[in-house]
C-alpha cells in the first residue's frame, strides 16, 4: 500500500499520498470546526457558512466557481460534521493548480453577497423540510437529542427553521474569521502529483494574514447510570415505524474502538450479521436493520436502526435486546470473528482504491487523531482483537444506563415505547 505522509506548510499541515498509477487527484481542505463549535445563538451556522463559501468571491460569482471545476470534468463539494468541516474536489491531475486556486479563493476571499445569502437561506430551509419528511432521519435527530441533552451534539447540524431564519451575514462572517485560517487547516491530497510540485502550488495560498482561530471547549457529556431506559416517541402519519437505538460509546482515540467496530460488524453491518439474520431472515420483522458506530473527541455512540411494522415493534426490540445480552455474556466464535475481520479489512482496502477516500482517510486521521495511521497498522490492530475483547466491549456498552430508544411511527406515544423498550432494562 502507498505510504501516507505529513509535511509542515507554514502554520498549516499537509497530508499527502502520491499515486502514480491514477489519472485523478483529490484535494480536501479540512478545518477543525463544526456544529459543536457553534455558540447557542448560531445553531446551524457552521453548515450555513459551508453553503455560503460556494456563493461568490472577489474574483468569481457562484456560477463561475462551479463552472471552473465542472468544465474540467471535476467534482466540487463540501460537508459539515460535528467536529470537522471539509471542502473537497476530485479532478484530472492536470488541473490541480486551477482546483487549488478555486478552493482557496472560496476559503479566504468569499464575499457573502446579500442576495445570495437570502436565496441560500431558503435553500437550507428546504433542506431541513426535506429531511423532516424522512422518518429515518427524524428518528436519528430525536435519538441524538435524547442521548446528548446538555451538549451541542444533540442539536441538528442543519440548525432549526427559527435559527436559520434569524442568522445574519455578520454572524456567519464572524464565525468564518474565528474558525478558518492556516492555523486550523489540514490540506489532504491523494493522487497523481509529486511533493515538490504540490508544495510549490500550495505556498502562495498560505501566505495570508489571519487571526488565530477562536478556541472553544468541548462541553463534554457526563452520563450517570439510570434505572430505566430513556425513550422518545414521535407520531408521524407514515406506514412504517422507524426504530433507533443509541448506546453511549467511546471517543475516537480509545483503543477499544477496533473491538467496537468488529462488534458492530458481527451485530449488524451486513446481510450475514446476527441482527439481519434473526430479525429479518428468521422472523421477517424488518426489511432493513443495521448497526453503526460514531466517534467524537470526548464520547461516541453505537447505533442500531430498523424499519418495522408498528404492531411488531415490541417483538423486534425483544429480539435485539436478547442478541445484545447474548454477545455481552458469551464471546463470539473464532470463525465469526474471522469473518468480521475479513469484512472490515476488505471494505477498507476496497474503499482506499478511490483517491477521494484516501484523501478523506488522511483528513479524518489528522483532525481526529492528530497523526496519520497507515492502513497496514489498522490491519495489524484489527487482527490482534480477540473474541473476549469484543465480548468485554459489549458488556461495557450494553447496559440500561447507556441505552436510549427513539421511534417515529403512526399513533405512537411515550408509554407505548417505554413498555416496548423494557427488555433493555434487564440487560
Amino acid at each position: 500500500m502507498p505510504v501516507y505522509q505529513t509535511h509542515a506548510l507554514g502554520r498549516a499541515t499537509l497530508a499527502f499520498c502520491p499515486l502514480e498509477h491514477v489519472e485523478s487527484v483529490s484535494v480536501g481542505l479540512w478545518f477543525r470546526t463544526g456544529s459543536r463549535y457553534e455558540p447557542v445563538d448560531l445553531h446551524g451556522g457552521a453548515h450555513f457558512l459551508e453553503h455560503m463559501l460556494f456563493k461568490g468571491t472577489r474574483r468569481r460569482n457562484a456560477l463561475e466557481i462551479s463552472e471552473a471545476v465542472e468544465s474540467r470534468g471535476g467534482d466540487l463539494n463540501a460537508f459539515t460534521s460535528e467536529e470537522m468541516t471539509c471542502y473537497y474536489c476530485r479532478v484530472d491531475a492536470n488541473h490541480l493548480k486551477l482546483v487549488l486556486d478555486v478552493l482557496f479563493d472560496m476559503l479566504w476571499h468569499s464575499s457573502f453577497p446579500a442576495a445570495e445569502m437570502a436565496r441560500e437561506r431558503g435553500v437550507i430551509l428546504e433542506e431541513i423540510r426535506m429531511y423532516d419528511d424522512q422518518p429515518q432521519v427524524v428518528v436519528q435527530e430525536h435519538l441524538n437529542q435524547a442521548m446528548w441533552p446538555t451538549c451541542t451534539l444533540g442539536r441538528s447540524i442543519l440548525g432549526s427553521p427559527k435559527s436559520v431564519a434569524e442568522m445574519s451575514r455578520s454572524d456567519l462572517m464572524k464565525f468564518w474569521r474565528g474558525h478558518y485560517g492556516p492555523d486550523s487547516l489540514v490540506v489532504s491530497v491523494a493522487g497523481r502529483t509529486d511533493l515538490e510540485s504540490l508544495q510549490s502550488l500550495l505556498q502562495p495560498h498560505l501566505r495570508i494574514a489571519t487571526t488565530t482561530p477562536e478556541k472553544r471547549g468541548w462541553n463534554p457529556v457526563t452520563f450517570k447510570t439510570r434505572r430505566t431506559v430513556r425513550s422518545v416517541a414521535v407520531t408521524r402519519p407514515v406506514q412504517q415505524c422507524s426504530l433507533a437505538i443509541g448506546i453511549q460509546g467511546i471517543p475516537r482515540k480509545d483503543p477499544r474502538r477496533f473491538a467496537e467496530k468488529l462488534l458492530s460488524v458481527i451485530l449488524g453491518e451486513n446481510m450475514s450479521s446476527r441482527l439481519f439474520q434473526i430479525v429479518r431472515e428468521k422472523h421477517g420483522l424488518a426489511y432493513s436493520i443495521h448497526s453503526a458506530v460514531s466517534h467524537f473527541n470526548d464520547t461516541g455512540a453505537f447505533y442500531i436502526q430498523a424499519g418495522v411494522d408498528r404492531e411488531k415493534m415490541s417483538d423486534a426490540v425483544r429480539l435485539v435486546a436478547k442478541e445484545l445480552e447474548r454477545i455481552s455474556r458469551y464471546a463470539p466464535s473464532a470463525a465469526e470473528v474471522r469473518r468480521a475481520k475479513d469484512y472490515t479489512i476488505g471494505q477498507m482496502k476496497l474503499g482506499l482504491e478511490s483517491t477521494t477516500n484516501r484523501m478523506m482517510w488522511m483528513g479524518e486521521c489528522m483532525l481526529g487523531l492528530g497523526h496519520l495511521i497507515q492502513p497496514n497498522e489498522i490491519i495489524d490492530t484489527v487482527e490482534a482483537v480477540s473474541p473476549e475483547q469484543i465480548r468485554r466491549v459489549a458488556a461495557d456498552f450494553f447496559q440500561p444506563g447507556r441505552i436510549t430508544v427513539a421511534a417515529v411511527g403512526p399513533d405512537l406515544d411515550a408509554s407505548e415505547l417505554e413498555e416496548a423498550s423494557r427488555p433493555f432494562g434487564s440487560l
